[in-house]
């Protein structure tokens, strides 16, 4: 099982909007808003990083399963573009829809972006989580 978080951008595990979406486990170089994002988890400016290592989108996408994890308004742009959007590597969020077997956990306010909400709804009743 993969637990995810989107920015945002739409990315996914720091693979930014651009990122192939066949991509592996590799050195990235972080953008300045992933950056100031993630500023708040460094005592000093200074201390935050400016690469990372991170999965790929191809690499993620060979998990089992796919749960993605998101709150707050801020990330209902991204969100929606990632789960009714086209699947594109300007939303790198948006590999879900390639995926069989991905789970979306959203808040209210991260999913008020969703056009078809009520079938999402509908098909979370009849959910089990475990295979």
């Amino acid at each position: 099982m993969q637990i995810l978080g989107i920015g945002a951008n739409g990315h996914v595990g720091f693979n930014e909007p651009g990122s192939s979406l066949s991509s592996r486990t590799r050195l990235k170089r972080l953008t300045a808003r992933t950056r100031l994002d993630n500023a708040r988890f460094f005592e000093h400016d200074g201390d935050v990083p400016t690469h990372c290592i991170t999965q790929g989108l191809g690499t993620v996408l060979e998990a089992r399963r796919l749960v993605l994890i998101a709150t707050g308004a801020a990330k209902a742009a991204a969100v929606a573009a990632a789960v009714e959007g086209p699947l594109t590597a300007s939303c790198p969020g948006s590999i879900l829809q390639w995926h069989a077997d991905a789970v979306v956990v959203l808040d209210e306010a991260a999913a008020s972006g969703l056009a078809n909400r009520e079938y999402y709804d509908d098909a979370a009743r009849g959910l089990a989580l475990a295979p």
